[in-house]
């Protein structure tokens, strides 16, 4: 065997240090899922409305899965989290509003389990289904603008009586804001004038498709958020209502909402 020379030999010696050393693996950290807030009866709900979905055709589970809350009282402010309080993932089956209800809706068609029911959940409700204030989808059209969009803006292809506008969702002007700890978002926005809603239009709709109330203030852009159900009496806007009268989750015909709002904004979601 020929000898090495002493520089090759500290050279080898250093390699065979190197190849000797433990290998170190970095892995990703952890990331702890969040907390489920749900009570009790909440859990009977879901599992009532996962059955029902499962049972569903999947162009049905729109209408059978928003029926299934037909009475479910109003209930506002349902979520936890702001910038001062940490965000829990909150799923409340007892009282919906009107964006809250949306939330579940569209979780559920996406759903077959439980399980599957709180990952959805959390795309439908934050951006990119981070559990935080700040990437909750606060807005209705985020639904189309945060990625990845679980819908697709369609208002534009309903009828030429379209407008378009560039509004600073957040901006309560004079410098407040509607949502502390949430920048200014600078946004066009396209509405369909509610006088422009003929039977053109509402042939254009489909069962399942979301309509938000077109907002006159700059800083919003829609004031109310519901669904679009083809029924058996005729189209009709699904929403939880706060009206005194109502209160709940209703069937309002869509003739008679429309004639309460300047516009809608039409989603459809991604499937």
């Amino acid at each position: 065997m020929a000898a090495i020379a002493p520089g090759r030999r500290r050279r080898a010696h250093r390699v065979l240090a190197l190849v000797m050393l433990p290998l170190l693996i970095v892995m990703p950290r952890a990331v702890a899922e969040p907390q489920v807030i749900i009570s009790a009866h909440s859990e009977q709900t879901l599992a009532a409305l996962l059955a029902e979905r499962n049972k569903a055709q999947p162009d049905q589970r729109a209408q059978v899965i928003s029926a299934g809350f037909l009475g479910t009282p109003y209930g506002a402010n349902t979520l936890i989290g702001s910038a001062a309080e940490p965000e829990q993932l909150v799923v409340d089956l007892d009282a919906v509003d009107c964006f809250t209800y949306a939330d579940y809706v569209e979780a559920l068609k996406r759903s077959s389990d439980r399980k599957h029911f709180l990952s959805a959940l959390r795309t439908v409700r934050y951006g990119d289904g981070v559990v935080d204030f700040t990437h909750r989808k606060h807005f209705f059209t985020d639904w189309a603008a945060v990625k990845p969009a679980i819908a697709t803006d369609i208002t534009d292809t309903l009828g030429a009586d379209t407008v378009r506008i560039t509004k600073n969702l957040n901006d309560k002007g004079s410098g407040a804001v509607y949502l502390p700890g949430i920048p200014v978002i600078p946004r066009e926005i396209t509405y369909l004038p509610a006088s422009a809603v003929d039977d053109t239009v509402v042939r254009g709709l489909r069962t399942g498709d979301y309509l938000g109330a077109y907002a006159v203030d700059d800083g919003l852009d829609v004031t109310h958020v519901g669904i679009f159900v083809n029924t058996p009496d005729g189209p009709v806007f699904r929403n939880a209502s706060s009206l005194p009268a109502d209160n709940k989750v209703v069937d309002t015909p869509l003739s008679d909402y429309l004639a309460t709002v300047p516009g809608i904004v039409v989603l459809r979601p991604v499937q």
